[in-house]
């Protein structure tokens, strides 16, 4: 049994381009989300896996593509919820998962707001506050480049640097399928970079891009914007 299944999680304050697709393995001994959503959205994720007849107490691992807050926002509570729960990471994203190092997103934030106009100012401060309520979550397994992980007939690790320096994708052999993660994000139907504007290496996230469209899977599920081709 190695089965994938696409969540879609839309928050309520977000438009279309809020709308997230965290990915659910599951194996005989394992269910498997890959990335967890926003901060707050943990009644939303609980209804996607709900929708599939799951819950968060049966999550036996999170894979993390990166440290960004709609992709760690509910970690600890899903921590907090199931303390069984293990956590998966790239060695370079660890430290900002587990709060050992400051956020990339929040000091970004931080060193932008003074130069906001005084219209974006309020806006600004929003995502401050957002990002404040992160909460850290410590990682059980740490994985680099190479590396495969024992889920679904073999998930291989695949370093995609760029958009944040340790961003992981994840390649699912059974399914033919590369979880993307933020290095590429489907727009109107093409595959692109993810804000490249805050991108941690502009060069890199370029690169790891090629490497997502060169690599030959079948399917490509973006976490922005979903399933490629459709």
């Amino acid at each position: 049994m190695n089965e994938l299944f696409l969540l879609r999680i839309a928050p309520e304050w977000g438009d279309a381009s809020s709308t997230i697709s965290p990915v659910l393995l599951r194996d005989e001994s394992n269910l498997v989300l890959i990335d967890s959503g926003y901060v707050g959205s943990m009644p939303l994720l609980s209804t996607a896996l709900a929708v599939l007849g799951f819950s968060p107490a049966q999550l036996t691992h999170v894979i993390v593509t990166h440290h960004d807050h709609d992709h760690v926002g509910t970690l600890a509570a899903l921590k907090r919820s199931n303390p069984q729960l293990k956590i998966i990471s790239s060695q370079l994203e660890a430290a900002y998962i587990a709060g050992k190092a400051p956020a990339l997103r929040l000091t970004q934030a931080r060193a932008i707001q003074p130069t906001l106009t005084a219209d974006a100012q309020a806006a600004g401060l929003a995502f401050l506050s957002l990002l404040e309520q992160v909460e850290p979550a410590d990682v059980d397994w740490t994985v680099s480049d190479g590396d495969v992980l024992p889920f679904c007939g073999g998930c291989d690790v695949l370093a995609t640097p760029g958009h944040t320096l340790g961003h992981i994708s994840l390649y699912m052999r059974a399914r033919d399928t590369l979880v993307a993660g933020d290095a590429a994000v489907l727009d109107s139907g093409t595959l692109a970079l993810a804000n490249p504007q805050f991108a941690e290496d502009r060069a890199l996230a370029e690169h790891s891009l090629q490497k997502v469209l060169t690599f030959g899977a079948k399917t490509i599920i973006c976490y922005h914007g979903g399933v490629f081709p459709k």
